[in-house]
Parts: C-alpha cells; sequence; structure tokens
C-alpha cells in the first residue's frame, strides 16, 4: 500500500454495539505502527467513544475519528483526542445532516463524511451523500478552517471522481483495493488516475 503511493492506512473499529460487527482492537495499531511511517487512523465505530479514545491513541494511532451518533458529549471526546497529541476528526452517518458539526467544526482537522451506512464491507454509494460532501466543504471554505473532508464508502473508480468533485480530499477505499484480481499496487493506482484532474 505504502510503495503504491497510500498516504494514510485507517483501521476501522467495531465493537457489536454501534454497528452489528466487530473488527479490529488496539492490537492491530500497534502492530502496524512499527512497520510503516504512515499516518495511521483510528475510526472508532465504537459507543461510547470515551472508553477507547485513550487506549488507541497509546497504541499508536495519529489520527482517532469518532462518530457523532456515538456520544452526547462530542466536544469533550475531541478535546480529549487533542489533550493526547492526536488529530481529531468526526464521522457523519449518511442520515446524519452535515450541520450537527456546526458548534464543533472549528476544533477538528477531519470530518468523515460516510457514504455508506458504517458497519460492513462491499456495500454500494450512496449518492444522496455527495449534497452532504458539498456542504461540509462549502462550510470550512466559508469559515477559512485547516480541516480535511474524508469520504468512507463505495469508492472506487467509478464514485472516486464523484466525491472529489464534490470537495473531498481525502479517500478510503477497501473492497475496492484488496479485493482487486491484480493486487494492492494496481488498485491504488487506478484510484489515483481516476481523480487525476478533478477539481473541486
Amino acid at each position: 500500500m505504502e510503495a503504491a503511493g497510500a498516504d494514510r492506512v485507517q483501521i476501522d473499529a467495531m465493537d457489536g454495539r454501534f454497528v452489528p460487527n466487530i473488527t479490529f482492537g488496539t492490537l492491530a495499531i500497534s502492530s502496524l505502527r512499527p512497520l510503516t511511517q504512515l499516518t495511521l487512523e483510528a475510526h472508532l465505530m465504537v459507543t461510547p467513544p470515551e472508553d477507547f479514545i485513550e487506549k488507541f491513541a497509546r497504541a499508536g494511532a495519529d489520527t482517532i475519528i469518532v462518530h457523532q451518533e456515538a456520544t452526547p458529549h462530542l466536544h469533550r471526546a475531541i478535546q480529549h483526542i487533542h489533550a493526547l497529541g492526536k488529530k481529531a476528526g468526526v464521522a457523519l452517518n449518511p442520515s446524519t445532516p452535515a450541520s450537527t458539526l456546526s458548534e464543533v467544526l472549528a476544533s477538528l482537522q477531519l470530518v468523515l463524511v460516510m457514504t455508506v451506512n458504517p458497519g460492513f464491507g462491499g456495500q454500494e454509494f450512496i449518492p444522496e451523500t455527495l449534497v452532504k460532501i458539498r456542504q461540509v466543504r462549502n462550510e470550512i471554505t466559508a469559515r477559512g478552517l485547516d480541516c480535511e473532508v474524508e469520504v468512507d464508502g463505495g469508492i472506487n473508480v467509478h464514485t472516486a471522481p464523484q466525491v472529489v468533485e464534490a470537495g473531498a480530499n481525502v479517500l478510503v477505499a477497501g473492497s475496492a483495493v484488496f479485493d482487486a484480481e491484480d493486487g494492492v499496487a494496481a488498485a491504488i493506482q487506478r484510484l489515483l488516475a481516476s481523480t487525476a484532474g478533478v477539481v473541486s
């Protein structure tokens, strides 16, 4: 992945409560940390995220992403991430309005717009999320903030140009990369080529 041009790795932590599946824990982060200098993102699909933030920070995550829907104390969770010296991101499910981040947007380094419902790989991209990507990007630009717009779910060579045009500058791809018959490197290169020259 690193050799093929990926600039970060996202680890999806699922607890079987916020989403139905159970996946990686802190061991995945701590095992990968010595192997790469790439940014490691911990996407916490867990509830309450406050119980996990410090554990993932200590395991070596550079960025910690919590879900807006997973905690009633979102600002406090963001403060906790920053206090541990990490970048803070907040994820929004497809049905969650972009406006719910208005009060915390200035504190974030990343907004993750979920373009599928979280919890399962291989889902089809939800086209209606393109509107939300634009809303998030426009608000960040209007307020002059330094904040990335990340998308996750159903990203492939067909949807990648659409989300970049809508304002995303970080794309998460799972199935399109790891299920590719010709390998990870070729799949990443195809994704990169699909967005070359696309202007948001």
